[in-house]
């Protein structure tokens, strides 16, 4: 597998293993599927063949509820990428994440510009694929289908061959999607010793995500061994921009060990 290595701003080196086309693929099929199986079985629930029977009179409200009825499909990648850190069920089940290229979690903006540009990497022809069938030109059905499945694997490609195995949303959102083939690592590496008694002192630690923790660790243990104390300042500013921590350490090394010691009362308690 492919590996990425990324310098931080604290020139600290983290290397990730790319997520391969097949991989990215594969949660795509299951996020398809879990789609599917939403639509048949709300369908069914539902019954919106008898909605439109009692409302025969009434075609907006009938598309109104058809839009309700789709949203989740729609905004699927949006909302669960948002809520799950990066993740999408299928990309869960294969434990494959969003990250940003420099390391940290996408924000919100990021995950948008990602889900919009879907309709050049998934949908490139669909609109010319639904005004040719718009057309009854049945004899040119296998046509009209290679025209549907190319427009779909125009992602796949741009993964395939690009060099981060970015698709168009990704190289726009500056984002790589990662394979956590190291969760044991991952984790080991922003452990801290405390105590069975330890009391933990910042709550908004949880703001942070293990990747920024690790980020964070790392930064703090070169800064701390170089003396470097300007970097120490800059991440102390940093990890207080990010959690609205109202710290009351006035030394930056005990605040920082402080945070981390946190992060992991909070994280191995959950």
């Amino acid at each position: 597998m492919k590996t990425l290595q990324i310098k931080t701003a604290q020139n600290v080196n983290i290397k990730f293993t790319l997520a391969t086309a097949f991989q990215r693929l594969m949660a795509f099929a299951i996020d398809n599927v879990l789609k599917f199986a939403y639509f048949y079985f709300a369908n069914k629930v539902f019954g919106f063949s008898m909605l439109d029977d009692s409302l025969q009179k009434d075609g907006w409200t009938i598309k109104a509820v058809e839009v309700l009825f789709l949203l989740p499909i729609t905004f699927y990648s949006l909302y669960s990428e948002s809520l799950l850190d990066g993740q999408t069920l299928g990309k869960r089940f294969l434990k494959l994440k969003v990250i940003n290229i420099d390391g940290f979690k996408p924000t919100i903006s990021d995950y948008v510009m990602r889900w919009l540009l879907r309709i050049v990497d998934f949908n490139l022809f669909i609109l010319l694929f639904v005004y040719v069938a718009s057309l009854g030109l049945n004899e040119q059905y296998v046509l009209l289908v290679l025209i549907f499945l190319f427009g779909k694997m125009v992602g796949f490609f741009l993964i395939l061959f690009t060099n981060k195995h970015q698709r168009f949303g990704d190289i726009i959102a500056n984002t790589i999607v990662i394979y956590l083939k190291d969760d044991v690592q991952f984790s080991e590496t922003i452990l801290e010793n405390i105590t069975a008694h330890y009391i933990p002192t910042y709550a908004n630690v949880i703001k942070l995500s293990d990747n920024d923790m690790r980020i964070i660790k790392e930064t703090f243990k070169s800064a701390a061994k170089n003396n470097d104390f300007k970097t120490l300042i800059k991440l102390r500013s940093k990890i207080i921009e990010v959690t609205d921590i109202k710290s009351i350490h006035k030394n930056d090394m005990d605040f920082i060990d402080t945070v981390l010691k946190d992060y992991n009362f909070y994280t191995q308690s959950m």
